[in-house]
């Protein structure tokens, strides 16, 4: 039979339906798991499984600095094992860590001042503040987009969202400038809208030197409360808040007055 494989001086010849049909299942690729494995992947791999993930990471991250209280370096001193630029990189890696676990960034700005200076402490906080923004923000891109872009419905929450996805650098660089946004509130937001890693992580850098360099330096010259630096970094770290304070307020105030 033509169909049938065929013997010829001892070699084993396929005819070529049989070639074609091989060929056909070897470019369909591997056979997709069904049944049980297949369900069980599928709940994994769900946009609320994903979501629940990220939930859990989190909150396991905000215990563990809790236990950990990282507020005892300022009391006992950093280890005498790190010294000069390693104990920057490690303080960075560990601040930008804190910030993901929601560690409130003035404190460990304040720290980095008091344990490096000015210099080296403001350079620390800056790398740290731009590591603990990109890994909310890919936490947040690969965990949380999915299940919570269906539920930007509202009418601020889709403004927003249009604001990060279209002019994405300069409304997070506003952000960042502006001192009433909290930090992760805002790295979350933008993972979640259409906005780029490369400009969000630009504007985060940029955008965070003023407010950085102030409480840094606060932190350098705290021994000195009636220095000139002392105190004109109480006032650039004042001033800002106030303002931001003032705008949220008549904003505020026209809201309900329309």
């Amino acid at each position: 039979m033509l169909d049938a494989t065929t013997r010829s001086g001892g070699t084993a010849t396929v005819s070529p339906r049989t070639a074609a049909a091989e060929l056909a299942v070897a470019a369909a690729g591997p056979v997709a798991p069904t049944g049980f494995a297949a369900r069980v992947t599928r709940v994994l791999l769900s946009p609320w499984s994903r979501l629940s993930l990220l939930v859990a990471l989190l909150a396991s991250a905000a215990t563990t600095v809790v236990l950990f209280q990282p507020q005892q370096l300022l009391t006992n001193g950093w280890p005498p094992q790190l010294g000069g630029a390693a104990a920057a990189v490690a303080y960075a890696v560990a601040y930008g860590l804190c910030t993901v676990a929601f560690v409130p960034r003035p404190l460990l700005n304040l720290a980095a001042g008091a344990l490096f200076g000015s210099q080296l402490g403001l350079a620390s906080a800056l790398a740290g503040t731009v590591l603990g923004a990109g890994v909310a923000f890919c936490l947040g891109r690969v965990l949380g987009q999915e299940a919570l872009r269906p539920l930007l419905r509202g009418k601020w929450l889709k403004a927003a969202d249009g604001q990060l996805s279209r002019h994405g650098f300069r409304t997070m660089l506003a952000m960042r400038l502006f001192p009433g946004v909290p930090f992760a509130a805002s790295n979350y937001c933008a993972a979640v809208s259409r906005m780029g890693l490369l400009p969000f992580l630009l504007a985060t850098g940029l955008g965070s030197i003023p407010n950085t360099a102030a409480y840094v330096v606060a932190g350098a010259r705290a021994s000195t409360p009636t220095s000139p630096a002392f105190l004109i970094a109480l006032a650039c770290i004042a001033l800002p808040g106030l303002a931001g304070a003032v705008v949220a307020w008549r904003k505020r105030h026209r809201l309900r007055g329309h």
